[in-house]
């Protein structure tokens, strides 16, 4: 399969996790989901009540220049990682 096949199952994967991630890792498959299909940040920062806004958009401008492969690349093994870590449906 090719990068993006492979981008694709582990989005499906990801579904499919016997157990919620923590947060962190919410967070940082979230970031690595954006900056792969979206690349850059560019949109404005949430308000001051929206923490769980700011966070994940603190977290997609921490990606910046990242590129989209290489996004893609980190998304599948953070996803295989916790696949290994707790397992799927």
């Amino acid at each position: 399969m090719g990068l993006d096949e492979d981008f694709q199952k582990a989005a499906e994967d990801v579904k499919k996790l016997k157990a919620s991630p923590t947060n962190e890792d919410l967070l940082e498959i979230y970031a690595l989901f954006k900056q792969a299909t979206v690349g850059d940040n560019n949109t404005d920062r949430p308000g001051m009540l929206d923490l769980k806004g700011k966070a994940k958009w603190d977290a997609w401008t921490g990606k910046k220049g990242v590129s989209q492969d290489d996004a893609k690349t980190q998304y599948i093994a953070k996803v295989k990682s916790l696949i290994d870590k707790i397992g799927m449906n």
